[in-house]
């Protein structure tokens, strides 16, 4: 007999298992006997509170109650079913599960994440997915995606259609589960009773376009008398939700306030052409990105001024063929006079096919087995296989900057004299360098696509049951998994732009394919490379005209300079663990249990990108080295549990729960973690809790060996031209005179190289989690229901943090330093370096140096009550952050974040059901705190020392709420569930765009917010 009054048989999404009481079966139950799949509620109800001996998450002891010192949550199939979630991935990164923190998911295909576009991560309390732990079944999901930061599981590979429930460990526990383990646990509990087929399908349709989202599954299962076998098929597929799809993504905007405080120059810009604010579309970040559709050439005078601009002398132009005069056929729309160049084209509709949400593709087939073989201590031999397919993609819009040479056949008659700047950086200048510029052609060239195709599998064996000592079991068992991915882009190849704009005159002998006309419309051209080499066959530019420059290019060059990239990442686990359980004496309050076992985990990674990109030929976009490396760990670990007092006066219960784990890593070497933890009971209807325990994080492989990438930054912030990071500093300002002298101003670009740490002697991050909590369960009268309140607070400090430093801070480290470049620095300068032409390059690789702080409160309460004919269930839960904080440096101050931008102070969750016989009515909400970043912006705007940023820039959302409702007709042998999910459409809150926080259109970039809009959903199942 279970002591304590349970809770029930599930917990509605969204609700922290109330303190000890956690109520769902577990991993690895073992008494559990199987039932028919289509066991009534009640049967199911029934059978769950007469399992004696389960291991909840968070432990690996069986107990005979479902006390746990730590705070679990469990959200079942059937209620992310009723919250109209098409996929456990939803279900797990919305703000029930994660609190609010920032997930990435598919509205990030377009920024550069772990994983790869199309992967989609969960990571707890806010410490990003690289600190929480997936497992399925109580086994570790490897990581998957594409690219060499690879790190996480991907939640794409979930079996949805075998999946019975999800718990959700929000602790530290590495000393039970070893790294990664740091913020908490998610585990996925799969099926176990599964008897004839089922069929599900459901569709869940935005009100709007784009974005749909279909699901089909089929599940069966049958079994003998000592064997079982269970499996599913699952096709998932939601469409591309699009830039255009919706109207707050259509026209982004800088969203400068309308104050009279901002000056004239800061005001937002009217379009002269549609005498409307002007949207910014191509960068996302608002005014003065690169722009479209316009020529860059050196001052010319004389010029006709495009509506908006002022002055005669340009050096930036746009095709008008209404101009007669002047630069002839061009109006002027930057430079020389103009003071306002945002009046340059921004806008593509081309741009608008941008991916708002990425389309994908997901198959996924799970089976799993069990056989009875009636020796080695009634044991059961058990499997479980997982494959998974995911085909995604994004569509992206790409700009084209061609440098073309001074005096070049391609350039027009008029501009042949135009020098773009004298000494400026050529694209090209690697293939001909020390050539001027005559002119350069800033073009909208279109769409771009990018795809990503990732294969994963996971094979577990293993042998369970009876230990030779009474009461104690045995497990056995062996995982191997893999992940095989491709993924591909689109890109011009450097060398072949560069081929193709040095041009000469063609022989009259040549082949026409291989000649283009000049720009004077007679004299025909060719590459240089096929008069030098015939045996090279090259496509010349197209010639500059409003048509090229408008992005109307010729289709053979299009071929021969753009192509499809492709690269491919393998990543390979194997994990071996041993383990066993049982009582090990008795003491007056109980059984002392102990479990006590050992892993071996081996992994590796491959990332080979593609040819091209190590070469360095992908125009525009950053190179990358391959990333190939592996590691391997031992691991020893223990468990024990001890009852101290039970059944007394004011002490109803005791209990503490040691744990330890002794951890030896081949990439840093060996450590120990350890975790306290206990459960107070003075009263049944009262418990306190608390837990105490050190985790750590053992540097992923792509953190250890990440080939070297290379980005640029640009020129303007080197420290020592005029404006850059720290010119006012008087300490840099003499460091930069001592090394390039008075007067010096930066023309070209910043190289920047990142890569792993393994070099550098990258170590495990360490971590120390504290949490306590409080369980009330008071007896009411029954008119008053059943009502359960828990309170738990939680603190997560990481030292040693891995990340990168930064280039910035880099910079700003070494030319800030008093004894620069001298002996007994702080050695910052090893990083910076600068060539005999004074051209900084940064090294930025992974090394242990931050530090993150999170603090926190989670409040939950459940009330339930039979209302009528029927049984009201009412739910809520409210995370609150006390703090949001870290430090680039382990020995910096804190910077405190909580209540910014993308790092909500509240967030809560409310579910309500009422059941009436066989029908089901739910209203769900969603609550996501207000946001303000004002206060770590500067105290004013840089050039305008008088102007307040908060005069000029909205950077702060409201509160923010989503409402949901569904019903579900359940009858003996089929179900249906229709509902309606964001019921007023609610959009994402909007902000200014002050170049500080990434935007999708004018709302922030932040999984919290519901970028489909409203959306109906139906879901329809039937078993044979």
């Amino acid at each position: 007999m279970l002591k304590r009054h349970l809770l029930g048989t599930t917990v509605v999404a969204g609700f922290a298992a109330l303190g000890a009481m956690s109520i769902a079966p577990a991993a690895y139950a073992q008494s559990d006997e199987a039932k028919p799949a289509e066991a009534s509620d009640q049967e199911k109800a029934a059978d769950q509170a007469n399992v004696d001996e389960l291991v909840v998450v968070g432990s690996r002891l069986r107990r005979d109650t479902f006390n746990s010192p730590s705070p679990v949550q469990v959200v079942t199939r059937e209620e992310t079913i009723m919250a109209g979630y098409a996929s456990a991935t939803a279900a797990l990164q919305g703000t029930a599960v994660t609190g609010g923190g920032a997930q990435i998911n598919n509205a990030y295909g377009g920024f550069v994440t772990n994983g790869g576009p199309g992967a989609n991560t969960i990571g707890l309390r806010g410490l990003g997915a690289g600190r929480t732990l997936v497992l399925i079944n109580g086994r570790r999901v490897s990581p998957a995606g594409t690219r060499g930061s690879v790190g996480s599981a991907d939640l794409n590979v979930l079996p949805n259609a075998m999946i019975d429930r999800v718990e959700i460990l929000r602790d530290g526990a590495s000393s039970i589960y070893g790294s990664d383990a740091v913020a908490g646990v998610v585990n996925v509990m799969t099926r176990k009773s599964v008897d004839g087929l089922e069929f599900e399908g459901q569709y869940n349709m935005p009100a709007h376009d784009g974005g749909d989202e279909s699901r089909f599954s089929i599940v069966g299962g049958t079994h003998g008398d000592n064997w079982r076998i269970s499996g599913s098929y699952e096709h998932y597929e939601r469409s591309d939700l699009t830039l255009a799809d919706r109207e707050w993504t259509r026209c982004n905007r800088d969203m400068i306030l309308k104050n009279s405080n901002v000056p004239a120059s800061l005001r937002e810009t009217i379009d002269p052409v549609t005498g409307k604010e002007k949207c910014y579309p191509i960068t996302a970040t608002g005014s003065n990105g690169v722009t479209i559709n316009t020529l860059g050439t050196s001052n010319i005078s004389g010029g006709v001024a495009a509506p908006g601009a002022t002055g005669t002398t340009f050096n930036r132009w746009r095709p008008n063929s209404a101009v007669t005069t002047g630069l002839v056929g061009w109006e002027g729309v930057g430079g020389g006079s103009t003071t306002n160049t945002n009046i340059r084209d921004t806008f593509d509709p081309r741009t608008l096919n941008r991916s708002l949400i990425s389309p994908v593709q997901i198959d996924t087939v799970f089976a799993q087995a069990s056989y009875d073989l009636h020796a080695l201590g009634d044991a059961e031999v058990y499997g479980e296989l997982l494959i998974n397919q995911r085909d995604s993609q994004q569509t992206g819009y790409r700009q084209l900057s061609l440098d073309y040479l001074k005096g070049s056949l391609l350039i027009p008659t008029n501009l042949q004299g135009s020098t773009l700047a004298s000494g400026a950086t050529n694209t090209f200048s690697g293939i001909f360098p020390g050539r001027d510029i005559g002119v350069r052609s800033f073009i909208g060239f279109g769409n771009d696509k990018s795809s990503q195709g990732v294969d994963f599998t996971k094979f577990t064996a293993g042998v369970r049951g009876d230990f030779f000592l009474p009461e104690w079991r045995y497990d056995v068992n062996v995982t191997s998994s893999r992940s095989d991915s491709t993924y591909s882009q689109q890109s011009w190849i450097t060398p072949r732009l560069g081929e193709s704009l040095d041009v000469v005159a063609a022989p009259a002998s040549m082949d026409p394919a291989l000649v283009r006309k000049g720009a004077d419309g007679v004299t025909n051209v060719t590459c240089a490379v096929n008069i030098t080499n015939p045996t090279i066959r090259c496509i010349p530019a197209p010639v500059v005209n409003a048509q090229s420059v408008g992005g109307d290019l010729p289709a053979d060059w299009i071929n021969y300079t753009w192509k499809t990239v492709t690269g491919s990442t393998k990543y390979k686990e194997t994990l071996v663990s041993a383990s066993v359980d049982g009582p090990l004496f008795d003491l007056p309050a109980g059984k002392v249990i102990g479990a006590f076992g050992v892993e071996f985990r081996d992994a590796h990674i491959d990332d080979s990108p593609a040819p091209e990109s190590v070469a360095s030929q992908l125009y525009n976009l950053t190179s990358s080295q391959p990333t190939r490396g592996e590691d391997s760990v031992w691991e020893a670990f223990g468990e024990v549990e001890v009852p101290i007092l039970a059944d007394l006066p004011f002490a109803d219960e005791l209990t503490v729960n040691l744990s330890a784990r002794y951890t030896d890593y081949d990439s840093y070497g060996a450590d120990w973690t350890h975790k306290v933890a206990g459960v107070y009971s003075p009263f049944s209807w009262a418990s306190l809790r608390a837990s105490y325990g050190t985790s750590f994080r053992a540097p992923a492989l792509f953190e250890q060996f990440l080939g070297a990438t290379t980005g640029f930054a640009q020129a303007t912030v080197d420290p020592c031209t005029p404006g850059g990071l720290g010119a006012s500093d008087p300490v840099v300002i003499a460091n930069c005179l001592a090394e390039v002298g008075p007067g010096f101003t930066q023309t070209s670009g910043i190289t920047i190289y990142g890569g792993g740490g393994a070099a550098q002697g990258l170590k495990a991050e360490t971590s120390e989690n504290v949490t306590f909590g409080l369980i009330l369960q008071p007896e009411l009268p029954s008119a008053f229901g059943k009502l359960d309140v828990a309170v738990d607070y939680f603190e997560v400090d990481i030292r040693n943090g891995v990340n990168r430093i930064g280039s910035n801070n880099l910079m700003s480290l070494c030319y800030s330093d008093p004894n620069f470049r001298g002996p007994g620095s702080e050695g910052w300068c090893r990083y910076v370096t600068r060539d005999s032409g004074k051209k900084l390059t940064i090294y930025d690789s992974y090394t242990n140096v931050s530090r993150q702080y999170v603090e926190g409160i989670d409040y939950n309460v459940r009330w339930s009550r039979e209302v009528g004919p029927g049984d009201l269930r009412v739910t809520a839960g409210v995370t609150q952050y006390l703090s949001q904080a870290s430090a680039t440096f382990e020995d910096a101050p804190l910077i405190e974040s909580n209540g910014s931008l993308t790092s909500p102070e509240y967030t809560g969750t409310l579910d309500a059901s009422y059941k009436l016989d066989k029908w089901t009515f739910r209203y769900g909400a969603e609550w996501v705190g207000a946001q303000d970043s004002a206060f770590r912006r500067p105290a004013t705007v840089p050039g305008f020392p008088t102007v307040k940023w908060t005069d000029v820039y909205d950077v702060s959302v409201p509160d923010y709420f989503l409402h949901h409702l569904s019903v579900r007709y359940q009858a003996d042998d089929w179900s249906a569930i229709v509902g309606v999910r964001n019921v007023f459409d609610e959009e994402p809150p909007t902000i200014s765009a002050d170049g500080r926080t990434n935007r999708i259109g004018n709302a922030p970039l932040y999984s919290g917010y519901d970028y489909v809009g409203r959306s109906f959903f139906v879901n329809l199942s039937k078993k044979f």
